[in-house]
């Protein structure tokens, strides 16, 4: 999963996405309920939304859940059709994309956490899988617009296997390691329009090739480092 993302620059979003952006879009790194952007379908194409990165629950009194162990800016896909937060908002095909320069994730094979930006090999930005909804302000009248990452299995794949703390009392094919989703342009239109069937079908785990391997050498360096000789 991903806690941690920085959002594109601004003329990445608008050449790569055609989307005209908020006068107070900034390109800043964006955390679990802070304030990030995504693209949602438009009668002219995807249209740009500023939104809190965790959806907030139907019914919720309150932007965030009352406990800081609760986080929703990550959704499974196995269980979004289910899940009482983010069902509706499936259901209902409110799927977005979510543009980034780089996502953060943990790898821990040293025995210490490096952390790795996840950057695209092309330097292109990433449009990350997800979903959004509204939520009104029960004290305010406020709309408030949110929004969650999708999320899937990645267990054996060459490089994201690779990432998050390993539980030593699970074998390796059963970690359940999770993923982001980034979809390839030719899919945007089919993840944003399409039934729920379509946009299953493109919930896939990304090629090796797709991501900068700067940072995967550098863990490689400090394990060969500490290598016995």
């Amino acid at each position: 999963m991903c806690n941690l993302y920085h959002m594109s620059p601004r003329e990445h979003v608008e050449r790569y996405f055609r989307a005209q952006l908020p006068l107070e879009y900034r390109e800043v790194a964006v955390g679990p309920f802070n304030t990030g952007l995504f693209l949602k379908h438009g009668a002219d194409g995807p249209t740009a939304v500023m939104g809190q990165w965790g959806m907030i629950g139907p019914g919720s009194k309150t932007r965030r859940p009352t406990s800081r162990a609760i986080l929703t800016n990550n959704a499974r896909a196995e269980s979004i059709g289910e899940r009482a937060t983010y069902k509706a908002a499936w259901r209902n095909g409110q799927r977005c994309l979510i543009p980034a320069a780089w996502y953060q994730e943990p790898n821990w094979e040293t025995g210490k956490n490096i952390w790795w930006r996840m950057r695209r090999t092309d330097g292109d930005p990433w449009a990350l899988a997800g979903i959004w909804s509204e939520w009104t302000d029960p004290s305010t009248g406020e709309i408030v617009p949110s929004y969650s990452m999708i999320t899937i299995n990645c267990d054996g794949h060459p490089l994201l296997g690779r990432l998050h703390k390993p539980d030593p009392k699970l074998p390796p094919d059963q970690q359940d390691k999770r993923s982001v989703v980034p979809l390839a342009p030719t899919n945007w239109n089919a993840w944003l329009t399409g039934d729920e069937v379509q946009a299953r079908s493109l919930l896939r785990v990304p090629e090796e090739a797709l991501f900068d391997p700067t940072d995967a050498l550098r863990t490689d360096l400090a394990l060969e480092i500490r290598a016995p000789g």
